[in-house]
């Protein structure tokens, strides 16, 4: 039997929004339950992100490092960003976030994994590329004096450290935590050519090729 997640939506009798922020908002629906109860689910409204776990020739990751303020701590992580526009092919956003935080391009571009961020409470889509085939981006470093990004460190770190770091609870970026055990289980698969292409559909963030 095939296990997958299915799509369904539970009658919304009302929805108000107490937060708008300049990118993400909070809504509070009331919902029907199946035993025709209402209850109240309150949740963040999310454009989505995409992530890039960047593979050189040697088999190490690139990873960032940066202060994230709601957990007060410096994560490891991966380059990422938000889909600042509506329908926006994910695969250019990724592109994107790599040249912006790293300068670095690549040549092959695959889809490695999607999943909701924290689907009890936040709406977030985040799909995962895996790029291989990088270099050094052309033109001047991009840079952002103004963000978090002005502190930020980049590092080419061996899969299996990140393996060892995941397992023993010292890295806890769910991107990261998700990329590179999906990569380690693509690795013992069906190998990384297998992964769906760059351009694969993505039902939670539909979007024009």
């Amino acid at each position: 039997m095939g296990i997958k997640d299915t799509a369904e939506t539970w009658e919304t009798l009302s929805t108000r929004r107490p937060f708008q922020g300049a990118k993400t908002a909070v809504d509070s629906d009331e919902v029907r339950m199946p035993d025709g109860s209402v209850a109240r689910r309150d949740y963040q409204v999310h454009p989505g992100s995409v992530c890039v776990l960047a593979l050189d020739a040697e088999g190490r990751v690139l990873v960032i490092n940066q202060y994230r303020h709601p957990v007060r701590r410096r994560l490891w992580e991966l380059p990422a960003g938000l889909l600042d526009v509506p329908g926006e092919n994910p695969l250019h956003a990724a592109q994107r976030e790599l040249y912006e935080e790293a300068h670095v391009k690549a040549g092959d571009w695959r889809v490695l994994a999607d999943f909701y961020a924290s689907p009890g409470g936040s709406d977030e889509a985040v799909r995962i590329f895996l790029a291989r085939d990088v270099s050094d981006a052309d033109g001047e470093r991009y840079e952002d004096a103004s963000s978090e990004e002005a502190d930020m460190r980049v590092e080419w770190v061996e899969r299996s450290a990140l393996v060892r770091g995941v397992l023993a609870g010292e890295l806890g970026n769910p991107a990261l935590v998700t990329g590179v055990l999906a990569l380690t289980a693509a690795l013992a698969g069906d190998g990384l050519d297998a992964l769906r292409p760059a351009e694969a559909p993505w039902p939670a963030r539909p979007y024009e090729a």
